[in-house]
């Protein structure tokens, strides 16, 4: 019995003993094997990053809110997959805080073929007038003091001593005493005193007196208003030379630009409806008189006047004008698109529109577009856009700026490897440069404040700089120009909202290409100018800016890499 007992305790101990060596070593296989295919699972997942449609330079592990401007984050494979290489994406949080609006492109009606365009009141050169000086003398009284100034026939405008008509009139004197018995001599003197058109009357005056008279009256011979005033009292004139320039305003131009896709129908002696800023209320009816043979290259714009009756002179000229006429196509009414002004960009030649290319998504394209006539509020459009497409009308701007700063093709950076707003061609007045120099010299100090990482600095320095934008005077700029200038205010407005020094720098890289463009344009700067980069910046996309000095002191990073970047080119 003892016997069985043995075994059976030798057996249990057996069953034991191989529990706790192989049981415990297939648990601990196992739970091996379990951590080996959880570890191959993890292998084989992709970490997901977040980043910032409006700045995608922006990259975090988890979703939330933008450091820089705290618009939601987005998957930042979500921002590129399955789309074109000129697309981009922006959140619907950023279409909100934008007022990004769009509208679906359709048919824009029937074409009445009727044409609006803008131009001014100009003189009418033909009744232009220059008085000069008959004889050559010095200018002792100025009878009229001032541009103008009415003028009537006769009327006296100056009176001048002349040593040669001294001497003529003495000849008079002595020729007069012999006329009996030198008749031939006498009439001579005589002719040669109305070839100083001195009349009749006042050659007798003088030989009937005996007397020789120091200074001669010069009198107006047509009547009219002064527009230009040409010497002062006190100088000396040569025969010839102009004393004033007249114009009779009893009649006017008025001068309009067309288009070069506006001419055809375009002629002579086609009836137009005219009004005028001042009297929007009265229109006048003119008909075309002349249109400019030659077209502009620099604008692609073609003159055509009118003229215009004036008697009560209530048509000044400088003043803005507009115009309505019918084409004489000979075609019936056709159907077209329009789009919204509020559409357009203009850079150089171009017309530039942002297409959303996705039905549900914000996605966007930037598209050059081929325009027609202007109709009220609206543009025809040629070529570029179909029946259907969706563009934006409202916070293009806004999109511009996201397509730059995710290198896609925009306004400055149309597809090219490197952005050159340097070689944008603007029109700049001469009295706009002049006053832009106050807009540059606030950048200037702008940039240094970027330079030594002072967000307060650059609001302070952004607001003083905004206010000098805002004093500008564009009545003369054309429509890129002042798109532009539009850009610049946006960005400073964008920068003065934000306290975060980054975000400030990622408005400041949009707001440097466009003060770029415009010093470029600028035929005299007070110093010398140079366009700097750093290639780092951006998401490694590069960026520019201006600086007075050829020494690099990098605004978008400061001290952490003052030196980062080089010199391309001096203006």
């Amino acid at each position: 019995m003892k016997k069985y007992i043995v075994y059976i305790l030798i057996l249990i101990s057996g069953l034991v003993l191989g529990y706790l060596f192989f049981g415990t070593g297939d648990v601990k296989n196992g739970k091996q094997e379990t951590e080996v295919a959880d570890g191959h699972d993890h292998e084989g997942e992709t970490t997901q990053m977040w980043t910032c449609s409006m700045h995608p330079q922006i990259m975090q592990p988890e979703p939330g809110d933008c450091p820089i401007c705290g618009m939601e984050l987005i998957p930042a494979d979500a921002n590129a997959d399955g789309l074109g290489a000129d697309e981009f994406k922006m959140t619907d949080n950023a279409m909100a805080l934008a007022n990004i609006q769009t509208i679906t492109v359709g048919g824009g009606g029937e074409v009445e073929n009727t044409l609006n365009l803008s131009g001014k009141i100009q003189v009418n050169e033909e009744a232009n007038a220059v008085q000069v000086a008959y004889f050559t003398g010095r200018i002792e009284n100025l009878n009229v003091n001032f541009t103008g100034e009415s003028v009537n026939r006769g009327q006296l405008l100056a009176t001048i001593y002349s040593p040669e008509l001294v001497a003529a009139q003495q000849e008079l004197l002595t020729a007069a005493k012999m006329k009996e018995s030198q008749p031939a001599l006498y009439n001579a003197v005589r002719n040669k005193l109305k070839l100083w058109k001195l009349s009749d009357a006042q050659i007798n005056a003088i030989e009937d007196a005996g007397q020789i008279k120091q200074n001669f009256p010069v009198f107006a011979t047509v009547s009219g208003t002064v527009t230009e005033k040409l010497v002062q009292e006190g100088d000396y004139v040569e025969q010839g030379q102009p004393l004033f320039k007249l114009a009779n305003l009893n009649s006017v131009w008025a001068v309009f630009d067309a288009y070069e896709n506006q001419i055809s129908g375009l002629e002579e002696g086609q009836k137009i409806m005219v009004t005028t800023n001042a009297y929007p209320d009265k229109e006048l009816e003119a008909t075309i008189s002349f249109i400019d043979p030659v077209l502009n290259t620099a604008s692609r714009t073609l003159r055509l006047r009118a003229v215009l009756d004036n008697k009560n002179e209530n048509l000044k000229p400088g003043m803005f004008v507009r115009a309505k006429l019918q084409r004489n196509t000979g075609q019936e009414p056709q159907s077209t698109l329009s789009i919204p002004k509020t559409a357009v960009l203009w850079t150089g030649e171009r017309s530039l529109v942002y297409v959303k290319t996705s039905r549900d998504e914000p996605v966007f394209e930037m598209r050059e577009i081929e325009l027609g006539a202007t109709l009220g509020e609206t543009y025809e459009v040629l070529s570029g856009l179909e029946g259907g497409e969706e563009i934006v009308t409202n916070g293009t701007f806004t999109v511009d700026a996201a397509a730059q700063l995710q290198g896609k093709k925009s306004m400055m950076n149309q597809g090219k490897e490197k952005e050159d707003a340097a070689e944008m061609k603007m029109n700049l007045p001469d009295t706009f440069q002049k006053d832009f120099t106050g807009v540059l010299s606030a950048y200037f100090d702008l940039k240094d404040a970027f330079v030594n990482t002072n967000s307060e600095d650059v609001k302070a320095v952004a607001s003083k700089m905004l206010q000098r934008t805002e004093n500008l005077k564009v009545a003369n700029l054309g429509a890129m120009e002042t798109q532009h200038l539009t850009k610049i205010k946006s960005m400073l407005e964008a920068i003065l909202e934000n306290d975060d020094i980054e975000n400030q720098r990622d408005h400041f890289i949009v707001l440097s290409e466009n003060i770029i463009a415009f010093a470029s344009n600028m035929e005299t700067l007070e110093n010398p100018v140079y366009i700097q980069h750093c290639p780092m910046v951006n998401n490694n996309k590069g960026a520019n800016w201006l600086s007075l000095s050829e020494e690099i002191r990098n605004p978008y990073y400061g001290e952490v890499m003052m030196n980062c970047g080089d010199t391309q080119r001096e203006l």
